[in-house]
């Protein structure tokens, strides 16, 4: 899809885009989440979904998936954060979209819900990255979701941020390779322009 057609789809599906980050917002407020403490949780699901916009072009297939891909990105720490379920995140992208798309999107949040864990390697282990690569547009969306962490870790907010800078940067090939489908089907590419930002930044 080029980035006209994907911009021409933005922009009829651009009042669903807007209840979504809406909604996806007021969830993330109703569990009184933070970002990095000095943020609503918000502002790190903007600069997913800022992502979306720039760069969804490269993997989006048809002006069905458009919408299912920007409720991927607003909504991908529900399950994880905000005390949603499958069901819960599949019903209410059911307001927005077809049951198609619903399914779709649902698929994409739980693919990137991390696994039950008591460390940061737990959480993230072989499981967790098979669902990802076998689920469409879930490689991009951890793409994405990696580089708005990375590129607000390098912003030297803070202490702690910029350490988090150092762990991405150690665990970058690992990431790269255990999200990376290797398969032929453009909804599970990994954008070379978004690995190049990362390896910019760092």
């Amino acid at each position: 899809m080029t980035q006209q057609e994907f911009q021409a789809c933005i922009d009829k599906c651009r009042y669903e885009i807007e209840e979504v980050k809406d909604h996806a917002h007021m969830l993330h407020d109703s569990v009184n989440q933070r970002y990095d403490m000095n943020h609503p949780y918000s502002y790190h699901l903007d600069m997913v979904a800022d992502l979306v916009f720039k760069y969804g072009h490269l993997v989006c297939q048809q002006e069905a998936d458009v919408l299912p891909l920007f409720f991927g990105a607003f909504y991908h720490d529900s399950i994880e954060d905000a005390r949603m379920t499958y069901n819960d995140v599949k019903k209410g992208a059911g307001h927005f979209m077809n049951e198609d798309q619903a399914y779709m999107a649902a698929e994409m949040v739980y693919a990137l819900t991390n696994e039950k864990g008591r460390t940061r390697a737990e959480r993230a282990n072989d499981r967790y990255y098979a669902g990802i690569r076998e689920t469409p547009y879930a490689p991009f969306l951890k793409l994405a979701d990696r580089l708005a962490n990375i590129t607000y870790s390098c912003s030297k907010e803070n202490g702690m941020n910029s350490r988090m800078r150092l762990v991405y940067k150690d665990e970058l090939p690992h990431f790269l390779e255990a999200i990376n489908a290797h398969s032929d089907d453009p909804r599970q590419a990994l954008p070379q322009v978004m690995i190049d930002e990362i390896y910019k930044l760092l």
